[in-house]
């Protein structure tokens, strides 16, 4: 009620100028709460505005190959359906050598729902700041894990899924913006195998593990922001300010209670450094130690990042790609598996798996009738599961 108001107090520092005190429409009736009713209120309309802080100002893909779907009938009659467009490869590095563990993650477009869970999670369990509004509508928020949000409009004269904003704009082309597709895409960093970001850093303060992990040196990082320059993903903070005992930014990093909850195996950054996702390495090395003191091999599923854990659809997988029975690495040869932006050849560690349409025609708008399925096929598909 009114952001944590109560009837002339305020219940933390985070409702302080925020909101109204709503117990004003409400009343009592046969003991519980009832709302009262309001005689003579009028609403106008004013010419103030509202400047909304967001950490992502576009909403379409402007035609590049970030997203890939089908519809449930494509995929039946070929399940790399919606993804067969494939780059041709050129590499500018050198390959490395992962001949122990290498660890990837795999999203499932068709499970994600955007909630954001992974986010809240994932700045909990490595101590990421909050930075407020002022911050964020500066464009330096520091998420390690974004949700980007694109739409799709059917263009009726093409009969095909406007993605372009110049489309919804021009008077000319007839969208249909009753009927809206939207998709969910968890945006971390991709931990590539051919890191453009390692590249450019002067001092080697972003390096490759061997284990396929793009890490961090914070007391190397000078704050040049090459690599976040060079980072065709946009993953990569910078610490503009120190963020703790600091009451610019008064949130829990600021008091001694808030920083009770500060997770004692990550690292607290300070101004001036870059910062990432880690893939949560320090589950990883913990899950290493455990495997060590009860003197066995680690197995798949002993690892989970803070996103994947949280995640209330399974969305996330995260495993060693090294390891031939990993869920991970099944996902990985999966057909609707890709990589984004797959033209660079950086080699990204996060694949995701194209999203189906559960509908009867193809997004494309070409009307077909349902997809016979195919015996054969379906035989063979069904050999494979049974193999495996």
């Amino acid at each position: 009620m009114g952001y944590g108001k109560l009837i002339g107090k305020v219940a933390s520092n985070f409702g302080k100028g925020l909101g109204k005190n709503a117990f004003s429409l409400v009343g009592f009736e046969n003991g519980t709460y009832a709302y009262n009713t309001a005689n003579g209120v009028t609403l106008t309309k004013t010419d103030d505005g509202y400047e909304l802080a967001q950490t992502q100002t576009h909403h379409t893909i402007e035609g590049r190959n970030l997203l890939r779907e089908a519809s449930l009938d494509e995929y039946i009659k070929n399940p790399s359906a919606g993804n067969n467009d494939h780059a041709h490869i050129i590499s500018l590095w050198e390959e490395h050598d992962s001949k122990g563990h290498k660890w990837g993650m795999a999203i499932d477009m068709n499970a994600c729902t955007g909630c954001g869970a992974c986010v809240v999670s994932c700045s909990a369990e490595n101590n990421v700041p909050v930075v407020g509004r002022k911050e964020i509508l500066n464009s330096r928020e520091m998420h390690w894990i974004r949700i980007d949000r694109y739409y799709s409009f059917k263009n009726l004269a093409t009969g095909k899924p406007s993605t372009k904003e110049k489309e919804y704009n021009d008077k000319n082309n007839k969208i249909d913006f009753e009927h809206v597709t939207v998709m969910h895409q968890p945006m971390m960093c991709q931990h590539c195998g051919h890191a453009p970001c390692e590249t450019v850093c002067p001092v080697l303060a972003t390096v490759h593990s061997s284990e396929g992990l793009n890490q961090m040196a914070y007391n190397r990082c000078v704050g040049t922001r090459y690599c976040a320059n060079n980072c065709p993903y946009k993953v990569r903070r910078f610490n503009w300010f120190k963020y703790r005992e600091n009451d610019q930014f008064d949130f829990h990093f600021n008091n001694d209670l808030g920083r009770m909850v500060i997770n004692p195996d990550v690292t607290v950054r300070s101004r001036g450094v870059m910062e990432k996702c880690s893939f949560c390495v320090q589950r990883i090395q913990a899950s290493k130690l455990k495997a060590k003191i009860e003197n066995r091999k680690m197995v798949d599923g002993d690892v989970k990042t803070a996103c994947q854990q949280s995640c209330p659809a399974d969305a996330l997988v995260f495993g060693d790609m090294n390891d031939p029975n990993s869920e991970i690495s099944k996902l990985f040869k999966n057909e609707r598996k890709y990589v984004l932006l797959e033209e660079y050849n950086v080699q990204p560690s996060v694949g995701y798996m194209t999203k189906i349409r559960n509908v009867n025609e193809p997004i494309a708008g070409e009307q077909k009738a349902p997809a016979k399925h195919d015996e054969k096929h379906e035989e063979h598909k069904a050999a494979e599961h049974a193999h495996s």
